[in-house]
C-alpha cells in the first residue's frame, strides 16, 4: 500500500504528487506533505504563486538557451564577458555550477540533455541546430564541458566533428572530473582545474 492510499484525500494527492518528483521517495513525500500542511496559509499561497509564476514566466535564453525569464540571459547580456568563447554544457545547472567559480569568463551554450540512442536521444533532440547558428558569429574557442558519462562524451565527439570543418578551436574540460559525475555536484576547485587543463580535440 503507498502512502497515497493510506492517507484519504487532498493529503493522500498530496502526498502522491510530491513523489513524482525526482528524489522524492515515499518518506520524502510524506515529510514534505505535512511541513507544507503546517504552513500559515500565506506560505502555502507563496510557494504556489511561486511555481505558477516560474512555469508561465520561464523560458530559454533566445542566444545560449538556458533558463531565464528574460529573452537574453545576464551572462549573454553582459558587454564584459568573452562572447568568442563558447562553453558548452549539458544543463542550466552545469551553466551555474561554472558560475559559482567566478573565474569562467566566456559565454555558455545549453544542450538540455545529451545524446543517448538508449533514451532514443538524438542529435536532433538537443539544442545543437543553435549551437550551429551562433558559430556563424566570431567565435574563437568552444569548450565541450558536458559530462564525463558515456552520453556527455558520445556527444563532445559529436560536437566536436561537427565544429572542426569550420576552423573553429574545439577544447574538452580535462577529465578531473569523475566518471560519470554531473558538474553541478563536483566543488569549484575540480572544475576550475578541470577548465584549465583542457585538451584540444
Amino acid at each position: 500500500m503507498s502512502s497515497g492510499d493510506m492517507y484519504s484525500g487532498y493529503i493522500g494527492k498530496l502526498i502522491e504528487e510530491l513523489e513524482r518528483l525526482p528524489g522524492i521517495g515515499n518518506k520524502s513525500a510524506e515529510r514534505l506533505a505535512f511541513y507544507i500542511i503546517g504552513l500559515p496559509k500565506e506560505r502555502v499561497d507563496k510557494l504556489s504563486n511561486a511555481l505558477t509564476e516560474a512555469k508561465e514566466h520561464i523560458r530559454c535564453c533566445s542566444s545560449c538557451c538556458t533558463l531565464t525569464d528574460r529573452d537574453i540571459c545576464t551572462v549573454c547580456a553582459d558587454e564584459e564577458r568573452d562572447h568568442k568563447t563558447i562553453m558548452v554544457v549539458e544543463n542550466s545547472r552545469d551553466l551555474a555550477a561554472y558560475e559559482k567559480t567566478g573565474k569562467y569568463k566566456g559565454v555558455y551554450h545549453v544542450l538540455h540533455g545529451a545524446i543517448s540512442p538508449m533514451l532514443g536521444i538524438g542529435p536532433a533532440d538537443i539544442r545543437l541546430k543553435e549551437l550551429l547558428v551562433r558559430l556563424q558569429e566570431d567565435v574563437e574557442e568552444v569548450i565541450i564541458a558536458t559530462n564525463s558519462s558515456v552520453e556527455g562524451e558520445a556527444t563532445a565527439m559529436y560536437i566536436a566533428k561537427l565544429i572542426k570543418p569550420t576552423g573553429i578551436k574545439v577544447t574538452r574540460i580535462a577529465s578531473g572530473v569523475p566518471v560519470g559525475g554531473d558538474l553541478e555536484y563536483i566543488d569549484e576547485v575540480t572544475l576550475l582545474r578541470a577548465l584549465d587543463g583542457r585538451t584540444t580535440l
